[in-house]
């Protein structure tokens, strides 16, 4: 009857010292597979607190079985207690007891855990002195050890030398590629695999999205679902993801309309996807109803409608939805005062920026970041407060980037200050000498102001320097396809039927324009 109890899910610490209590009182606490079910529940149910109380059962062993060690290393590994997980593996090492297949999986989870090679490269040596280093459990965990350590070289190596690989094989070295890097390497072994599960679909499509191919992403997504392999939540996240950032709405909004025919579940991750798709891809109400449809929002819910109201140019709806967040007790970081900054941007409100700026690390403990003081630089330029953005970048407690100056040249562009513009481009210029879009403002600015012998200086400068611009680039999507344009571009197929199109708009533009000036001389003509 006491076995039976300890094999139950249900049981907890209370039970369980309840039964060992009875154990010991019917001196059956000697009994190994008594002892093997109470190790046990600490495994399955691991809990830091208990583990003072573990280790007081582990140590009443006489003579543990390897059964023993394992249960207990697979305890501290799974509390993230690493180093006392390897520290028994060592234990159990000078102890002579020997490890079996299920020992190494353990420690070599404690190794990654420890974040440091060195352990792993001696469990690794072990593995092979017992003759497990090619059984399949083990050579996946030292492939994932491999991997996670960025030592792909060696995770390589030992891929090519296993003598049967499984799907979890496969899908750890695509892992492997995806984190450092190699995705057309991920893309060939995938491509390669006889079979995929959602692991290999969601690994494949993570490892796109990391690397911003984001159209490749829509595609696979299509290859997966038309191979009638159901996508789970963070696949459809990732895939938000990429519509959202290409502002490909018609795609968004059939993964929307696949989860809802799939009776899909929406919970937090994904409903904070369809927001932030529905926002980038200009459909603000329906994030924002979307938003109030959630019943649980988490802190990235709410920095993704903050963030959509505010790109949007809803000012006060964003600063209410701040407020809101702080009532509902979420507590901001970055992110959200990123947006914050941008709403008071956009509406001018440079009163209440500084507010929150202020207040960011004496209110909230959100330290500023680059990216906080490059918005400040900006709405402070836009409202032609050159001079104090000037001071508050003299005054930054790191050094000043590309996008802080760039804030500050912005607005000397909009308010044709050349003094503070000069300044500007130097700093940028010594950041990225190679940005032509900076000669082209600064050419700009001293156009403005009639400087035409600077400007010719300017364009000689770059052409000695050989920089050039680099042309402006937009995205149209048209039937559920982006296509991609290039200042003068002569490269995509159907350039001569879009060139004839826009021609026509422009000669319908013209006509227009003459018809409602004559009739405007009409109209004088009369009066």
């Amino acid at each position: 009857m006491l076995f039976h109890l300890l094999r139950h899910q249900w049981t907890n610490i209370r039970h369980l010292k309840q039964i060992h209590a009875q154990l010991i009182v019917t001196s059956l606490i000697t009994d190994a597979d008594a002892i093997a079910g109470i190790l046990r529940f600490f495994a399955e149910k691991p809990n830091p607190s208990n583990l003072d109380y573990a280790l007081a059962v582990f140590d009443c062993i006489e003579s543990p079985t390897t059964f023993a060690w394992n249960t207990m290393i697979r305890t501290y590994t799974r509390c993230f207690t690493a180093p006392s997980a390897f520290r028994f593996f060592i234990r159990m090492r000078r102890s002579l007891v020997p490890p079996d297949a299920h020992t190494f999986p353990f420690v070599l989870k404690a190794c990654v855990l420890l974040q440091s090679i060195h352990p792993g490269l001696s469990v690794h040596s072990q593995s092979i002195k017992f003759g497990f280093d090619f059984d399949i459990f083990v050579h996946n965990n030292l492939l994932c050890m491999y991997c996670n350590f960025g030592r792909l070289t060696d995770a390589e190596q030992l891929f090519g030398e296993v003598p049967r690989r499984d799907i979890v094989t496969c899908n750890t070295m695509i892992d492997g590629y995806v984190k450092s890097g190699e995705i057309d390497c991920a893309r060939q072994l995938f491509d390669d695999m006889p079979t995929r599960d959602v692991f290999s679909w969601g690994t494949i499509l993570a490892g796109y999205a990391q690397n911003n191919r984001f159209g490749e992403v829509l595609t696979l997504f299509g290859l997966m679902v038309a191979g009638g392999v159901k996508p789970d939540n963070v696949a459809m996240v990732i895939v938000l993801s990429g519509c959202g950032q290409l502002e490909a709405f018609k795609q968004g909004r059939s993964v929307h309309s696949y989860i809802q025919r799939r009776n899909i579940r929406l919970d937090v991750f994904l409903y904070t996807g369809l927001i932030d798709m529905y926002a980038k891809c200009g459909c603000i109400d329906n994030a924002f109803r979307l938003f109030l449809e959630s019943r649980e929002k988490n802190l990235v819910t709410w920095n993704s409608m903050i963030m959509g109201m505010a790109m949007h140019g809803h000012a006060m709806q964003a600063l209410n939805l701040f407020d809101d967040m702080q009532r509902a007790e979420i507590q901001p970081d970055s992110i959200t005062f990123l947006g914050v900054l941008v709403a008071c941007s956009h509406a001018g409100l440079v009163g209440l920026a500084w507010k929150y700026f202020a207040s960011m690390d004496t209110v909230y403990k959100v330290v500023p970041e680059l990216k906080h003081y490059g918005c400040m630089a900006d709405l402070l330029g836009r409202a032609g407060l050159l001079r104090e953005a000037l001071e508050m970048i003299g005054t930054m407690p790191m050094k000043p980037d590309v996008f802080v100056w760039g804030g500050l040249l912005g607005g000397c562009r909009i308010h044709g200050n050349v003094e503070i513009a000069e300044n500007a481009v130097k700093h940028l210029l010594e950041l990225d000498p190679e940005d032509g879009g900076i000669y082209s403002i600064m050419a700009n600015i001293y156009a403005a102001a009639h400087r035409w012998e600077d400007v010719a200086s300017l364009r000689k400068m770059m052409n000695i320097s050989g920089v050039r611009k680099v042309p402006g680039c937009s995205f149209v999507e048209v039937n559920g396809f982006m296509h991609e344009f290039i200042a003068a571009d002569k490269l995509h197929p159907q350039i001569d039927e879009t060139y004839r199109l826009l021609d026509g708009i422009k000669n319908h533009l013209k006509i227009n324009l003459l018809n409602d000036f004559s009739g405007d001389i009409d109209m004088e003509n009369e009066i």
